[in-house]
């Protein structure tokens, strides 16, 4: 029989063969995905001058790139490349694409993280309090608002508010992450100032789908039978609702939270595009209009990286905090 620490272990080991198929599996769709899309690189790159160029000087640019290749061929030294940490250079940019994504990730993070506590915090108090008090007025109202803000398009969401407070109020700034030149305390402000709306947008998406998931836990968990003998016992509201209730909601919060800041880092993409913020969105967006294949490859990296360890983190938080879940009692 295998020690705790030694299931542990093979618990671990599981996963991370897993995760290690799936991570070759998207490097593959990452590769070819992008080849797919009708149009050029060159072309997009040239504009439509490079109809009336030589023939000879586009397959010498092509060349250079490394696209006239078989794909086969391109695809090894794609993965080549990548175990050097290698992303090649952009086509329309003609820089590095490691430095690209090093300059706008940071963006996105500082977005995407406050985000992600804001809304969850948000989420937990609210859901809590609407669990508890399921059928009240509150319960209802508020369900219904962020029920009917939930299955709203972000995009038109984020549009709205920027016509209402950016446009018509000039309570915030329209786009970028700083108004011009400034240092210190005054920048830290500025940047603040310019995040504001996109980040109390995200915070409120976050928190729509996490208070749901929270708010029916907890309405589920008090209709449990251990619930009704902690009651029998003669133990207090608070002490049932601290104790034996938010106790058993926390180990799918931490997943949901986990889960969240890897597709908010994508689903921040849509934010950053209508707030006109140069991060990882603009970049991929830009990259998308001009098929510049290796920006594509290594912003779609990042986005899979992320999104992996998200998985992941949820996957260990999950079934470490919540034994009774299947697998988490087989290999724990």
């Amino acid at each position: 029989m295998l020690r705790p620490n030694s299931k542990t272990t093979l618990y671990i080991s599981n996963k991370v063969f897993r995760y290690a198929i799936t991570i070759f599996i998207i490097l593959t769709l990452n590769f070819f995905i992008p080849r797919m899309m009708p149009g050029d690189p060159m072309t997009n790159m040239l504009g439509e001058g490079a109809r009336w160029m030589d023939k000879a000087y586009l397959d010498e640019l092509r060349a250079e790139y490394g696209l006239d290749r078989p794909l086969h061929e391109q695809y090894l030294t794609y993965l080549s490349s990548l175990t050097r940490f290698d992303l090649g250079y952009s086509i329309n940019k003609s820089l590095k694409v490691k430095d690209l994504l090093m300059e706008r990730i940071f963006w996105t993070l500082l977005l995407v993280f406050p985000s992600v506590i804001i809304g969850g915090a948000v989420a937990l108090i609210l859901g809590s309090f609407a669990g508890f008090r399921q059928g009240s007025m509150m319960d209802r109202l508020m369900t219904s608002l962020l029920l009917l803000l939930y299955s709203s398009p972000s995009f038109l969401f984020a549009m709205i508010m920027v016509s209402i407070f950016s446009f018509h109020l000039g309570w915030f700034p329209l786009g970028n992450f700083a108004s011009g030149k400034m240092h210190g305390a005054s920048y830290v402000l500025d940047v603040a100032w310019h995040l504001f709306l996109p980040i109390a947008i995200l915070s409120l998406f976050e928190a729509t789908y996490t208070y749901l998931v929270i708010r029916n836990s907890i309405t589920q968990i008090l209709g449990e039978y251990f619930i009704f003998v902690a009651r029998a016992k003669g133990l207090s509201n608070r002490v049932i609702e601290l104790q034996h209730v938010i106790r058993n909601v926390l180990p799918q919060f931490i997943s949901i939270m986990a889960l969240n800041f890897g597709f908010m880092v994508s689903g921040a993409l849509i934010i950053e595009i209508v707030f006109s913020l140069n991060g990882m969105g603009t970049l991929i967006y830009d990259a998308v209009i001009s098929r510049d294949y290796p920006v594509m490859q290594g912003a779609f990296l990042v986005l899979t990286f992320f999104l992996i360890a998200a998985n992941f983190a949820a996957d260990l938080l999950y079934g470490i905090a919540d034994p009774r879940i299947a697998d988490a009692k087989d290999s724990i």
